[in-house]
């Protein structure tokens, strides 16, 4: 009895050393004598011939793994540094354990040289703007390699860009140019749809010329309702036009009305008187007569 209850317990011992339990987020590869066992032991108690089989538990959760910085020169000649992260997880257990040494280290060598090579085939404004195409273009690069090893790349994305001092300082000197030209735009098209809108309410003033004293006075009281001690009184230019046109009028029609006046008779042509000669007179005796 002894020796039977002796060989019970080594067996109960021998089973409960082969019991193993497998996570909810693990799966087991058992290999037996050195050979992969088809079937891949699920989350739950499994058990295992004690030294005869061996199991590698593989986790399958969602992997975030950060791409360190990498350094390279865009396609227009920039120096930029990159870095990035890649979400993947285990989809085939036996490949990622069997196909590769380490799934892990060989996905993060795959992702920089990946990420090195998308720098170089893209410009600057594609790395700051145009990311989504860029990371459609980093997974299909990381997809290749992943497949054969049993990883299936969930998500890439590029986390940030590091842009040298005198390129940042260039591209604020642009978009700040870029910003005085749009508001120089806007004001040039307010200052259009307001000449506009003058111009029809001119329009509207001129056919109706009551608007325009109703327009008049609306802006004295505008300018009342300020309580100012000096009332500016706007004069209307209509009202300067119609004292310009009756000055003109006026002045056109006073030479038309004045009476002619006759001019005086110029004066007979009056015959001058002859000159006088005085008459000579008898020399005395004994002088010499005078000549002439």
């Amino acid at each position: 009895m002894a020796i039977l209850a002796i060989i019970i317990g080594l067996g109960l011992l021998w089973l409960v050393s082969g019991v193993r339990v497998v996570q909810q987020y693990e799966r087991g590869v058992v290999f037996r004598l050195g050979k992969v066992r088809g079937a891949v032991r699920g989350p739950g108690p499994t058990l295992l011939i004690p030294v005869v089989d061996r199991m590698r538990k593989v986790n399958v959760q969602v992997i975030t793994m950060p791409v360190p910085a990498q350094e390279g020169i865009t396609r227009d000649n920039v120096s930029v540094r990159v870095d990035a992260v890649v979400y993947f997880r285990v989809v085939e257990p036996i490949r990622a354990t069997v196909d590769v040494q380490n799934y892990t280290f060989a996905m993060s060598q795959v992702a920089q040289t990946s990420l090195r090579s998308i720098i170089g085939k893209s410009e600057l404004d594609d790395l700051l703007s145009g990311r989504e195409n860029l990371h459609r273009g980093l997974e299909l690069m990381l997809e290749s390699p992943a497949v054969g090893w049993g990883v299936h790349i969930d998500r890439v994305e590029i986390k940030d860009v590091a842009l040298p001092d005198s390129m940042k300082r260039s591209m604020a000197r642009q978009a700040e140019a870029d910003r005085e030209r749009r508001a120089r735009i806007i004001t040039a098209d307010g200052e259009f749809q307001a000449a506009a809108k003058l111009a029809e309410a001119a329009t509207v003033m001129d056919a109706t010329p009551a608007a325009l004293q109703l327009r008049l006075l609306q802006t004295v009281v505008e300018v009342a309702a300020e309580k100012n001690s000096t009332l500016v009184l706007p004069f209307p230019v209509e009202l300067l036009r119609f004292f310009d046109s009756g000055a003109r009028a006026a002045a056109g029609a006073a030479p038309a009305a004045a009476p002619a006046v006759e001019e005086p008779a110029a004066p007979a042509a009056v015959e001058a008187p002859a000159p006088v000669v005085p008459a000579q007179l008898p020399a005395p005796q004994g002088e010499p007569a005078p000549k002439s």
